[in-house]
């Protein structure tokens, strides 16, 4: 756990210091909220979030992106690859709820909103399934250029896919529209739990599936270990 919180903090350390890079995501959401707040309220706290979670994914994708040269490294040292992949996942949880926390406070000011636990738990859920979605991108696509391209598409989609289709499931962030819907419409409870479940669902398999691909990416090979001796 100790080497877990290590890498942590590294990571944090090593992302706080990109402070130009870090401001502009975080007015992301910000921008996103703007662009609907004289439309509708409902819309305009889905955009925000929807602004969390892919500045969340490109800390993500950018931060894993970067670790590609260190974390061999750092295996040859004697770290395993699930405190490697634990700790940075941590560390962007937390960077991501720190940010939620200061946008949920923005909305909760300036709206008059009936639930505004649910509108702080819809946050929370968006930066859960965010974290390990933007690692996976990193994972799967090589270049930050190309793995932008996709989130990018992604998050388009979430915004242009109808809802109720049975196929707007399959994105990862669906929770979202669930748990917006119930905060800020007033619907009933059908809606909370079909978003914690989704929500749930997706970060367990975000999270399984990018952790099992960085053991294989991370694992120890012959040269590897002659090197290390």
């Amino acid at each position: 756990m100790r080497r877990t919180i290590v890498v942590a903090e590294m990571v944090t350390r090593d992302l706080v210091r990109r402070r130009a890079a870090i401001a502009l995501l975080a007015l992301v959401p910000l921008a996103f909220y703007l662009a609907k707040h004289d439309e509708k309220v409902g819309q305009s706290i889905r955009f925000a979030s929807l602004g969390l979670a892919f500045a969340v994914s490109a800390l993500g994708l950018f931060s894993g992106n970067a670790a590609k040269g260190s974390e061999p490294r750092l295996r040859l040292s004697g770290y395993r690859p699930s405190q490697l992949y634990t700790g940075r996942l941590l560390a962007l949880v937390g960077i991501g709820l720190a940010l939620a926390a200061v946008y949920c406070g923005i909305i909760l000011l300036d709206q008059d909103l009936r639930r505004p636990g649910a509108i702080v738990l819809m946050f929370a859920v968006t930066v859960l399934v965010a974290a390990p979605l933007g690692l996976l991108i990193g994972a799967v696509v090589p270049r930050d250029l190309e793995g932008a391209l996709l989130l990018i598409s992604m998050i388009g989609l979430q915004f242009l896919m109808n809802p109720e289709k049975s196929s707007a499931r399959l994105l990862p962030l669906w929770s979202n529209r669930e748990l917006g819907t119930y905060a800020v419409d007033l619907t009933d409870a059908g809606y909370l739990q079909r978003g914690l479940v989704h929500g749930a669902v997706c970060t367990v398999l975000l999270v399984g599936i990018t952790a099992a691909l960085t053991t294989i990416r991370l694992r120890r090979r012959k040269h590897m270990l002659s090197s290390a001796a």
